[in-house]
């Protein structure tokens, strides 16, 4: 038996499939956190007496798609592989849900309302005479409850609805129609308890946080503070016991490898758990980010930001609506990305999957952690200063890309604004150990293996020989990188091994960290006290890695500004749909990437020393023909036509 769960975003949709699969799927209270569907087998605690499949489809207001993730809806709704429709439909909002339900009714598949938020409501419902007047079932559910939520009765009912064929006593041929008939319906059934005109206190939390003067500085306050909790007080301290356990352990290998040949001691030993253990060092920080990110999300701080960025998104093409991706894609730029399918205007849609990677993503932290730790003494504006450039710049590159391409439509963006709650802890445990299970995945599979081979190509000669200790420069991995690092001279770090972190960052952005470790013999670089264990001071661990402040800024920058990991490209590729348009995002990352580092290092030079860096002519050399390439491939009459078409 197959159940879809159906309804609109922010209807609790995803929570109840949680509560019935006992997966671990994102939630959130804005559209667009589910943008495909999802099928899980009913937990067995539930005794039904068959198999029983939840699918959960994205979050729609009509059958009548008008997004792609609701055309994802209407597809397979109408392609009748289910046996009955639970329709959640939030108790809040009667008026707009009962929409969709009226369309349901109509399509000849049993449904069953879930009265969901029933607890929530300020209103009084009359189940049964709402249940008669539509003719449906209905079964009162709270999905976030963990004794007596309904979902039990939910699923009895649904087997008992189980081909049966749904008998409708109402006809609507119309959306006139249908929105009389709600109105009907809903004036029949619905007692308000108090007035909701009356200012509550949401709206007078909502005046101060989405205020057009004091929302931008209160938002950048709060990430303020999540960086300082999470790189500078909190997080640090799980880090270090962590890296003492690493390195330990590290050590005990070492010792039982004492009779191993060298080059296996240095692979088992530096490759593989001295990478690896660096990359995993920085978990507690990432997973205190998460945490934290997951508790705003919860409490409904993160569906006003979107409301602040509207009015200065609006300038340059884009909407409130684009924030959000952007926000999803702190976590991970994959699900960022994927994200824009909700977004109805196609221009937006596409530009905004092509600056979502701006935003830096949880696989970037360690690479902030590591330079705001060794650099800049734990400093936590450095972390809270890249998410905010981050923004600015998706800013201005919208508007470059509105200025190439003589975009003239206007773009329009329409929220719900949930009700504030306290967050759920739990809720937000789940989350941030889900992030830290594919972390660890990540460090134990790619970033091994990526390690292991920076190693072995690090250790030999194109003659298969083992390089001799001081002739590093002599290894395979110098020799193919060597070419890249003439590239990066003008930002600063020119040296092959900064040149190595900075490719295989493109595997994964954990990556950097890893082969920084392998190929400097460093498996701590999260703050100065740790290093004291290992005898390294702050500029001493300067000295190794051959950078200043300036120039380690402008590296990451380069590191977080280019283009993402293979997989967030490949999602980019999904999304834009053209080849030619997704090449001119990584023209245009590599350009704003290179040029932010360019800048940096070249200015800061100048301001120190009074002179200008080596490479200054060079720099603007590849900075100008970054500059033709992307806009040749914006400009593009036959991507200009497809950018320009307005969604009618």
């Amino acid at each position: 038996m197959r159940i879809a769960l159906a309804g609109n975003p922010n209807s609790g949709k995803t929570t109840m499939y949680n509560a019935l699969t006992g997966s671990n799927e994102k939630v959130g209270n804005w559209a667009g956190v589910t943008i495909a569907i999802k099928e899980a087998p009913l937990k067995k605690s539930y005794q039904s007496l068959e198999e029983i499949t939840i699918v959960d489809l994205p979050g729609t207001y009509s059958i009548d798609a008008y997004t792609s993730e609701e055309k994802i809806s209407d597809d397979f709704i109408s392609s009748k592989d289910i046996d009955i429709i639970v329709n959640i439909v939030d108790a809040n909002n009667l008026s707009r849900s009962l929409f969709f339900t009226t369309q349901l009714l109509n399509l000849g598949i049993p449904v069953l309302i879930a009265l969901n938020k029933s607890d929530q409501t300020n209103k009084t419902i009359d189940v049964k005479k709402l249940s008669e007047l539509l003719n449906c079932p209905i079964v009162e559910t709270i999905a976030t409850a963990k004794q007596n939520n309904g979902l039990i009765k939910l699923i009895e009912k649904a087997q008992s609805l189980k081909n049966q064929v749904p008998k409708i006593n109402f006809v609507i041929n119309n959306k006139r129609e249908r929105y009389a008939f709600i109105e009907d319906v809903v004036a029949q059934i619905e007692t308000v308890k108090h007035d909701e005109t009356a200012i509550n206190l949401s709206d007078k939390i909502d005046n101060l946080l989405i205020n057009k003067w004091l929302g931008i500085p209160i938002f950048i306050l709060v990430m303020w503070l999540v960086f300082d909790i999470s790189q500078a007080t909190v997080g640090p301290y799980f880090a270090d016991l962590l890296v003492g356990q690493i390195e330990a352990f590290q050590e005990y290998i070492r010792t039982l490898t004492a009779s191993a040949s060298p080059f296996m001691q240095a692979l088992l030993v530096d490759g593989i758990i001295g990478g690896v253990g660096a990359v995993v060092g920085f978990l507690p920080l990432v997973m205190v980010m998460y945490f934290l990110i997951a508790l705003l999300e919860d409490c409904g701080y993160m569906a006003r930001v979107s409301v602040v960025m509207d009015p200065i998104f609006k300038k340059v093409g884009l909407s409130g609506k684009s924030i959000i991706p952007m926000i999803i894609g702190t976590g991970c730029a994959i699900p960022g990305i994927m994200a824009c399918r909700t977004i109805k205007n196609d221009d937006e849609r596409k530009a905004t999957a092509m600056l979502t990677p701006f935003m830096p993503c949880g696989a970037k932290l360690p690479v902030i952690a590591l330079f705001a730790s060794v650099f800049f003494k734990n400093a936590s504006w450095v972390g809270t200063l890249m998410y905010i450039l981050g923004i600015v710049i998706i800013f201005i590159a919208a508007f470059i890309i509105k200025k190439i391409t003589g975009r003239k439509d206007k773009s329009y963006f329409i929220i719900e604004l949930p009700e504030y709650k306290i967050p759920s802890v739990i809720l937000a445990c789940k989350q941030m150990f889900s992030r830290a299970k594919d972390y660890i995945i990540k460090a134990g599979t790619i970033i091994l293996l990526c390690n292991a081979s920076v190693q072995i190509m690090q250790s030999f000669t194109w003659n298969l020989t083992l390089v001799e200790e001081g002739m590093e420069s002599s290894s395979i991995l110098a020799s193919v990188a060597s070419p890249f690092a003439l590239l990066l001279i003008p930002l600063g770090f020119g040296a092959w091994q900064l040149a190595v972190a900075a490719i295989t960052g493109f595997i994964a952005k954990e990556n950097v960290i890893g082969t920084l470790a392998v190929v400097y013999s460093i498996t701590n670089l999260i703050d100065v006290d740790t290093m004291a264990i290992i005898g390294q001071t702050e500029n001493e661990v300067m000295n190794v890695l051959a950078l200043n402040k300036v120039a380690a800024l402008a590296y990451l920058l380069f590191i977080l500004f280019t283009p993402p990991c293979f997989a967030a490209i490949g999602a980019m590729n999904s999304e834009l749909k053209n080849k030619r348009y997704l090449f001119a995002g990584i023209s245009l990352q590599f350009l704003v990437g290179y040029t932010l580092a360019f800048i940096t290092y070249q200015v800061g030079t100048f301001l120190t020393y009074n002179n200008l860096a080596q490479g200054t002519l060079e720099g603007l050399l590849i900075i100008a023909l970054l500059s033709l390439l992307t806009y040749y491939l914006i400009k593009d009459k036959k991507i200009t036509k497809q950018m320009c078409e307005v969604v009618k």
